[in-house]
């Protein structure tokens, strides 16, 4: 995109938040005059978000940040049916308290991102539960479910998949397409909303929800999604051997949240540091200059920066003087990571392989046993070399902790209660 008259899209733009837009130039040119009212929606399928929701979370702040107004939509209904993108298979259904906990969860997150209150360029967070519980059915299918077609339905990639694999796609799970639709009218009536973003995966749903809104209410509306952020080994962004990255301190240590970052593979660093930190686009263009050891200082400045907008820059600098005293004096840091085991337990003895799965170090045993024979596993900075050998209480150190190390930086205290 060249020449753009909007701030908010020429900070999507040099920054590579913008994959698809289905107008450009209309959402430029409207974005420059009048404040765009924008939603992203998010299911409550778990009590905190993972990284992968993280370009969202950026683009609303930086929506706000140029004097919009974001939405935050809590699929609070489409929770109980399920988005079948990207599946193989139909989601758990959830009880109705589960999602209200998470939602609960997940609103902490957007604390930390979002502005929120009654001003003209506040963020609201609204649950789609409030319209989707009241539908009547046949009023819906003869005010709504006319303007879709079934044939183009199925042609949509999250559908393809199943149906070519012969899995299973329930007629509920057909339907979530119709009601994110339905979302992007109640809120274009409701708010004034004019703009839908999302992955690059939802592009369906949101053009669904731009051709329902002209359909029936003759409105304006706007889509716009980003790339499909992968790492430069080709992997999914937030994917790890340990498991999501979550963005709520109750799932992951602000520690942890740093080490993520600062294991950054080195062709990532700039592209990270324009999506999810807030650094000058000059300043970015000073870090590309960095080549060899002088790499690992940019990621430590990629890896403060994000811990800071997640969870605060006390946590980040404490986190980064955790790093710092960890790695290059050799100290146990006490706010490395800590997992409690029954003492009982550990008079008994644990097999090492069992005590590296207990401390989340590897996700099964057998990733486990990989782990020690693969020499990647450590005791007490000692090298482990016997998958089964048995830790006992002998093991803790005189500050009360065993230090598991899987590699060079990934540790675990564990502590006996």
């Amino acid at each position: 995109m060249t020449d753009l008259k909007s701030d908010f899209l020429r900070v999507m733009n040099e920054r590579g938040y913008i994959h698809q837009c289905t107008d450009n130039e209309g959402l430029d040119a409207y974005a420059s005059e009048k404040k765009v009212v924008c939603y992203v929606g998010y299911d409550c399928t778990a009590d905190s978000l993972h990284v992968g929701s993280l370009v969202s979370i950026m683009m609303l702040r930086w929506l706000q940040k140029c004097g919009h107004k974001p939405i935050v939509l809590m699929g609070g209904g489409t929770t109980r049916v399920g988005d079948p993108t990207g599946r193989d298979d139909a989601r758990p259904v959830l009880t109705d308290d589960i999602i209200a906990g998470n939602m609960a969860g997940i609103r902490k997150i957007f604390e930390k991102f979002l502005t929120f209150g009654d001003g003209p360029t506040d963020a609201i967070m609204v649950n789609n539960a409030d319209w989707l519980d009241t539908i009547n059915y046949i009023s819906f299918l003869r005010d709504f479910g006319r303007h879709f077609s079934v044939n183009r339905m199925l042609s949509f990639e999250s559908v393809k998949i199943r149906l070519e694999r012969e899995q299973s796609l329930s007629f509920l799970e057909f339907n979530y397409m119709i009601l994110q639709a339905y979302d992007f009218v109640e809120l274009a009536r409701k708010y004034g909303c004019v703009l839908q973003m999302g992955g690059s995966d939802q592009w369906g749903n949101i053009v669904n929800g731009v051709e329902l809104g002209r359909r029936v209410d003759n409105a304006a509306l706007y889509g716009l999604t980003t790339p499909l952020i992968t790492t430069a080994s080709g992997g999914k962004m937030g994917k790890t051997a340990s498991g999501a990255i979550w963005l709520n301190e109750e799932r992951l240590s602000a520690y942890d949240y740093y080490q993520f970052w600062r294991n950054t593979e080195d062709a990532d660093v700039i592209k990270f540091m324009k999506l999810f930190t807030e650094l000058p686009m000059e300043q970015i263009a000073d870090y590309a200059k960095f080549e060899g050891a002088a790499i690992n200082d940019a990621k430590k400045i990629l890896a403060f920066e994000a811990v800071k907008l997640c969870r605060g820059e006390d946590a980040a600098h404490a986190a980064a003087e955790t790093a710092r005293k960890t790695f290059e004096e050799g100290v146990l840091a006490d706010s490395l990571p800590t997992i409690e085991i029954a003492k009982a337990d550990l008079d008994e003895g644990i097999p090492a392989f069992d005590l590296f799965r207990r401390a989340e170090l590897a996700k099964t045993g057998g990733e486990a046993r990989r782990l020690v024979k693969g020499g990647g596993a450590k005791i007490n900075d000692e090298k482990v070399d016997d998958e089964n050998l048995v830790i006992t209480a002998s093991a803790i150190d005189d500050t009360g902790v065993i230090k598991l190390s899987a590699g060079k930086k990934r540790h675990v205290l564990i502590r006996a209660i």
